[in-house]
């Protein structure tokens, strides 16, 4: 007897034990740097179906049936459905999706024409939150994690010709899931980055590493790994501007490692120098563009390069200007990060989530560093052994494409997690997974609970600090606790010798609300809160840079508050619409003196 139907709760604890499994196994990663290979643009218009109660599995939607007779019963169809765009959210596409939570059915045909020699995968860049694929009636695979890029391969079942696919998506809130059923930001749903070919040989570079050997300048050291029958012979590195070739021997499983002298200009935010690396195996070669960099702590301070550096930063969540939605776009990536730029940072802190692989490209080419986050975000289910293992599958996924970015400096845990014991030990298996997969860079979360040891006194002393490298503490004093005035006499402890990013304080002001600096909602007010803020953390000598929440408004489905918030979080230097609050302008010129303090002083200056 066959089983046509199963529940959407039970499909879920399915898809989250076979995540266990991957996990725990050395299924292959994640092709990176897909921008590097022949692809073929499955992004544009997409027929979709709304499937509230989940009829599309028992209904056999991926079928994409069609009635043979006029009496054959066929209760859907693709062709005569809704449209959305691929890459987008659905919720701002149409009116009658912002709110929507459940599962939709995406489906499109196109060309191909099979060649010998070639493996072929489909590849997407992140599908919020539940995804199933489906090809010529045939399932390919699942995967789990709104903002992390997963391909499954397609060789086989791809025709020469004509070709349907057939995705559901599930953006359902789960209380196992990561992030779980609460957070301060909108839902969105769907195919929210492009889907691609991508075409390989049939031994092909499944992943690399290329980076300054840790605690030097003048070293390159790395691995490449190879997928596929024959996996054996060489590999060879080569960075052309400054004639370097090394080639390294691959193992039975593989891989070649690889370690050798190299005098390069160091990626810094003021030079962020890039050269072109050309990796090449058999047929296979891939081109990246990779700067070289060292990040590490010393004390309380952050030394990039050997040199202390103050992180000026701002937190972003991946909005889109102007039209509002999940950003995507070149355009939206840009705007962002030249508003930032702007503001004077050098830092960014992408909150919190992983964001667009173009967005830390970008960020590469711009020269600022970045704070990379995974979604384990408030209360989730620290004792699930099933969302450990999601969380670790979504922190290897990021990790897995942007080793290689010189931007990114920090590795970020969580957010705003409440202390047990519980959460500290699921914490501190992901600090331990997270330096296991890249020793390389720094490791933080964002903390926000204290204690006190004076009336004015503050105390972080969170016992995840102890396994970070870098201690982050989000604090609202004047927003949602205390006065702003309060500011002037608080004074901060840590419990740890450690670095010291404030990764968020702020307050929520609507674009050209005005009033006196006490009135809550205005820029004034917000201003004022800046300006208190700005004044109490220069008192710290343990600070070593800041992120303040935030660079623009974005929905949140817990701010409805009519005429001012109206779904937006409003905490936003910048509105949605690119309206610069007084805020920004506190903030940038707090970040221009600080970027003057540090600047290397001239020889007579």
């Amino acid at each position: 007897m066959e089983i046509r139907y199963i529940s959407r709760a039970a499909l879920a604890a399915l898809l989250l034990s076979a995540i266990c499994l991957h996990a725990q196994s050395d299924l292959p990663a994640t092709i990176p740097n897909v921008s590097s290979r022949t692809t073929i643009s499955l992004d544009g218009t997409w027929n979709t179906i709304v499937d509230p109660y989940e009829t599309g599995l028992s209904s056999r939607y991926y079928e994409n049936a069609k009635p043979k007779t006029k009496s054959d019963l066929v209760e859907y169809d693709f062709e005569h459905s809704p449209k959305l765009r691929v890459p987008g959210d659905w919720n701002t596409q149409s009116d009658s999706l912002l709110f929507y939570e459940g599962p939709l059915w995406y489906q499109r045909n196109f060309s191909y024409h099979r060649r010998s020699g070639v493996r072929t995968f489909l590849y997407f860049g992140a599908a919020n939150y539940q995804a199933r694929v489906w090809l010529n009636g045939k399932k390919l695979g699942e995967h789990v994690g709104g903002f992390t890029p997963f391909d499954v391969e397609a060789t086989e079942q791809l025709s020469d010709g004509e070709n349907g696919i057939v995705v559901e998506i599930d953006n359902t809130r789960r209380a196992d899931g990561v992030p779980a059923l609460k957070t301060d930001w909108w839902n969105y749903g769907g195919l929210t980055r492009g889907v691609k070919l991508v075409e390989v040989p049939e031994t092909f570079i499944q992943d690399y590493s290329v980076q300054l050997a840790k605690g030097h300048t003048d070293v390159i050291e790395g691995w490449v790994q190879l997928s596929g029958a024959t996996r054996s012979g060489e590999v060879s590195i080569e960075i052309p501007e400054i004639r370097l070739k090394q080639s390294a021997h691959v193992d039975a499983s593989g891989r070649g490692t690889f370690r050798f002298p190299a005098h390069v200009e160091l990626w810094a935010p003021e030079s962020p120098k890039l050269y072109k690396v050309v990796i090449s195996s058999g047929s296979d070669s891939v081109t990246d563009e990779i700067g070289f960099r060292t990040i590490e702590t010393r004390g309380a301070q952050i030394l990039l390069n050997g040199k202390a550096i103050f992180l000026r930063g701002i937190s972003m969540h991946e909005e889109a200007p102007f039209r509002s939605g999940r950003a995507f776009s070149e355009d939206d990536d840009r705007s962002l990060l030249t508003w930032a730029k702007e503001l004077g940072c050098n830092f960014v802190r992408f909150a919190h989530y992983p964001y667009n692989a173009d967005m830390v490209r970008l960020s590469d080419k711009m020269g600022l560093l970045v704070w990379e986050e995974i979604p384990v975000y408030w209360d989730i289910q620290w004792q699930n052994s099933a969302t450990l293992e999601n969380a670790k599958s979504q922190l290897r996924e990021i990790i897995s494409r942007d080793r290689n970015r010189a931007a990114i400096a920090l590795w970020s845990m969580s957010n705003e997690t409440p202390i047990s014991v519980e959460r500290t030990q699921f914490l501190k298996a992901l600090v331990s997974y997270a330096r296991e997969l890249d020793p390389t860079r720094l490791i933080t979360s964002a903390l926000n609970h204290t204690g006190r040891s004076g009336p004015d006194t503050r105390v972080l002393n969170d016992p995840i600090g102890e396994f970070l490298d870098v201690l982050g503490i989000n604090e609202y004093i004047g927003w949602y606790e205390a006065k702003i005035e309060d500011t002037d006499r608080t004074e901060w402890k840590f419990a740890y010798e450690k670095p010291v990013i404030v990764s968020e304080f702020g307050a929520d002001a609507q674009y050209n609300r005005h009033g006196d600096a006490q009135t809550r909602f205005t820029e004034e007010y917000q201003a004022n809160v800046f300006e208190h803020q700005l004044a109490m953390w220069q008192r710290v000598p343990q600070m070593a840079g800041m992120s303040p929440w935030l660079l623009m408004d974005f929905r949140s489905p817990r701010r409805p508050l009519p005429g001012i918030q109206d779904y937006f979080n409003r905490k936003g230097l910048i509105s949605d619409q690119g309206q610069r609050k007084q805020a920004f302008y506190v903030l940038q010129k707090f970040y221009d003196h600080k970027a003057q303090q540090d600047a290397p002083r001239q020889p007579g200056k």
